[in-house]
């Protein structure tokens, strides 16, 4: 039977690949692929595929050789996996479950196939994930210094996560045993923090003329710290402690074949341990299993509709009253607000007010001592800036949110331009909010530093006024830009996150995403020009600029609201025109 499923999972795998090979007949898809074959290669796989000397590796220059701390490595990893896996004894609330799909499970459940076999059948299953894990790790650790053979890093990856699989899968098995014994979460838990707190009181007692903080010396330079660590997890009863998880390390740490096939041989020591633990300690998984399967099932309907989580079918709270009269606009923002949840709410906003306000205050109050008003201030900047950037790219609550729904909205007898600016309005609010709330925390709880210069309330106060006037109609540019592009290039779009992965479609992600920052910059040039005359013009008067910052982003958000209003006529054109049985299937 173990033979018709490897068939089953060859085949499956086998019909994938040809899928993605024969939609690369479409250019959308041939030219993401290049494009994303590209990128990954000048990113990701450049560092990887290159040989241990060549220069284009990004080096750790803090540590050097990385060969002179593999102690205090070894140690250090051994625990935070310890860590890890622990929490796969913790944070579990269910039983036990195997991930398949819904038709999978209702399939092979119904198919004279053993719990053994489709333990086995998942564990092949979880190969897939695993070596591509394994692969974005190794480039990952190979980008940032790792040293020594790829395959071997390569093979020390994959022991360290099969490992990982299998001990997660067997305590699940395990829960699921003491839930049917009448071990509840809450007794299982009290139960596992008690042994860890009777452990942690052992190792203290133990190994108390030992533990100690680190001193000045030690943590001047990297190599002393990490003396300083092996010192102290190489004490007392720790090292045995750790001894299996450093078992599990190894391999990956040797960068010689000597050394490696000298670690390999404990390691997959414990791995076949865990392999017969899981596969002696079968438990019955079938109605969780189909219980999550369902669960996904739903998740995947809810991200079809652009949402993060499983959609209600009880109907949702509106923001506010919708009268039965009034602009048309109006309907759309309160359709898109419900969509995007509890989270844009008045009540949320006010508590969000009073919790920043809160916090700007205590911190403002001892920041010019402690330096946390400065980290405040980079923060706010930072957040802000990113916010412009990535906000039209998260809330999807316009067309790219409705585009199945297409036809429908072009039943509505309603001008073009008013469908655009209601679908804008609602992802438009959400992003200046949350932006002026930002701001409201800059210009209370930041400071410059001792020494840095003067900048304070007042100038904070004229900066964030400034920010806060072209916030909105700068939102509206750039959430322009990306509903245009599903109007003018509906097949190249990808709705909702049920669409096809690849790195074809990672490409076509790119090459919209360098198109929305190139138009960006192109639309913010005449705003800037009309700040920066104004701002001239104030200066020859001797304004000073904390007046002429706010005054001159009046005009600028005028220049941009001129630019959103003829976007916003021009893509009502391309509505009214709008044909999607039109185009070509994606």
């Amino acid at each position: 039977m173990i033979s018709a499923l490897f068939y089953l999972q060859a085949c499956s795998g086998w019909n994938r690949i040809l899928a993605r090979v024969r939609r690369l007949k479409k250019p959308k898809y041939l030219v993401g692929l290049l494009f994303g074959g590209v990128y990954f290669y000048f990113f990701l796989f450049r560092y990887g595929a290159a040989g241990s000397h060549s220069r284009s590796r990004v080096t750790v220059p803090t540590f050097g050789d990385l060969s002179a701390y593999a102690g205090a490595i070894e140690l250090l990893a051994a625990l935070v996996l310890m860590m890890f896996l622990l929490s796969g004894w913790i944070l579990p609330h269910e039983r036990a479950a195997l991930a398949f799909s819904e038709s999978e499970a209702v399939f092979l459940f119904s198919a004279p196939i053993s719990r053994r076999t489709l333990v086995h059948f998942k564990l092949l299953k979880s190969q897939v994930g695993i070596l591509v894990t394994t692969l974005f790790m190794f480039v990952i650790s190979n980008r940032f210094g790792a040293r020594g053979s790829p395959w071997l890093n390569i093979a020390g990856w994959w022991i360290i996560l099969a490992t990982i699989n299998l001990h997660f899968l067997g305590a699940s098995f395990v829960l699921t045993r003491l839930l049917d014994a009448g071990w509840g979460n809450r007794r299982r838990r009290l139960a596992i923090f008690g042994v860890l707190a009777i452990a942690a009181g052992a190792i203290l007692y133990v190994a108390r003329d030992s533990l100690r903080l680190p001193s000045e010396a030690e943590v001047s330079s990297p190599r002393a710290f990490a003396n300083y660590l092996q010192a102290i997890l190489g004490a007392g009863p720790a090292p045995w402690l750790l001894y299996p998880f450093r078992l599990i390390i190894r391999p990956y740490l040797s960068r010689e074949a000597a050394t490696f096939l000298s670690a390999l041989g404990p390691a997959l020591l414990v791995l076949v341990l865990h392999y017969v633990w899981v596969i002696r300690s079968t438990v019955a998984f079938e109605e969780a299993t189909l219980a999550m399967a369902q669960k996904r099932a739903k998740l995947l309907t809810a991200a079809r509709h652009g949402q993060l989580g499983i959609i209600n079918p009880k109907a949702r709270r509106g923001p506010f009253n919708l009268n039965s009269t009034g602009p048309a606009p109006t309907a759309f923002l309160w359709k898109n607000l419900i969509a995007a949840g509890n989270l844009f709410r008045t009540r949320s906003v006010v508590i969000m007010l009073i919790v920043l306000v809160t916090v700007g205050f205590s911190t403002g109050m001892g920041s010019m001592r402690n330096g946390m008003g400065a980290v405040i201030g980079v923060l706010v900047a930072i957040s802000f800036l990113w916010s412009v950037m990535l906000g039209p790219l998260i809330l999807r609550y316009d067309f790219r949110s409705d585009l199945r729904s297409m036809d429908a909205l072009k039943l509505y007898p309603l001008a073009g331009w008013r469908v655009v600016l209601g679908e804008l309005l609602a992802p438009v609010l959400v992003l200046s909010v949350i932006q002026w709330l930002l701001l409201v925390f800059g210009v209370i709880g930041a400071r410059l530093p001792p020494g840095a210069g003067s900048f304070g309330f007042q100038e904070r106060l004229a900066v964030a006024c400034g920010l806060a006037l072209v916030a909105p109609m700068l939102n509206l540019v750039s959430f322009l830009i990306p509903n245009a592009t599903v109007l003018l290039f509906p097949t190249w779009f990808q709705p909702g996150q049920d669409q096809t992965q690849g790195i074809e479609v990672t490409g076509q992600r790119l090459i919209f995403g360098l198109g929305q920052f190139a138009v960006f910059l192109v639309a913010l040039v005449p705003a800037g020009i009309a700040a920066g005359i104004v701002v001239f013009i104030l200066g020859q008067l001797t304004m000073p600029w904390t007046i002429a910052v706010p005054v001159a982003a009046v005009p600028a958000a005028l220049v941009l609201g001129l630019e959103a209003a003829a976007g916003i006529a021009l893509l009502g054109r391309i509505f009214e025109k709008f044909d999607l049985s039109s185009e070509p299937p994606a």
